[in-house]
């Protein structure tokens, strides 16, 4: 079996602040590119939650099973043997951003989530300031490893094109939030002239990441 020392840092991170955006009475939840399903293993504890896990990566297999209910190794598509109608929740833990067709993974999902299901999708945001500063200041745009400008991502979204996407795919937006954020220089009270001013075409910059929460139409 592969030990936890052994699967790279990239598939267990906890994600703990992602355990807010799950309903507290979620009986059955899928976490799509979980990983070595160590947020699957958080929401187990902390709400006895019935969890099940889907992973394209072969390093994960050997440890998942141990952390969740269930877990598929494999890729998110049409046709996985996975229960319909079956999950309140699906999550996707910034890995809607590692398909070729965003709208696709989505579509699947209707056809997994009970009446009145949630998907709650965290994504990076492009125009984090740090992202920002590198891309206009840098002049640069440098793959690494994880982050926004993680290699292995396919697409790239903003907090405003997140929501478009899921609206696309038929599904009604119930919020979106940021997440991680980093305190800049406008968010002093000498600066809120500015953040009237201009505010809603900076605040956004703050946030790392944005969770989007959407239930289907």
């Amino acid at each position: 079996m592969i030990t936890k020392s052994v699967v790279p840092e990239y598939f267990n991170f906890l994600r703990k602040e992602m355990i807010e955006f799950i309903p507290m009475e979620c009986k059955t939840l899928l976490d799509v590119g979980c990983g070595a399903g160590a947020f699957g293993s958080l929401v187990k504890k902390t709400y006895g939650t019935e969890v099940w896990g889907i992973d394209p990566c072969d390093s994960v297999a050997g440890i998942a099973p141990s952390n969740l209910d269930h877990f598929l190794l494999g890729c998110f598509s049409d046709g996985l043997d996975l229960p319909k109608k079956y999950f309140e929740v699906i999550t996707f833990n910034d890995s809607l951003e590692h398909f070729p067709d965003p709208l696709s993974p989505l579509h699947t999902c209707r056809d997994l989530l009970v009446p009145g299901g949630i998907i709650v999708c965290s994504v990076p945001n492009v125009r984090y300031i740090e992202n920002l500063k590198h891309l206009l200041i840098e002049m640069d745009w440098e793959y690494e490893d994880s982050g926004i400008r993680d290699r292995t991502h396919l697409r790239f979204f903003t907090k405003k094109s997140i929501a478009k996407t899921f609206k696309d795919a038929g599904y009604k937006v119930v919020s979106v939030k940021g997440i991680n954020r980093r305190y800049w220089w406008w968010e002093g009270k000498r600066f809120l002239p500015i953040r009237v001013l201009i505010g809603k075409w900076i605040m956004d910059m703050n946030y790392l990441q944005f969770v989007i929460t959407a239930t289907p139409e």
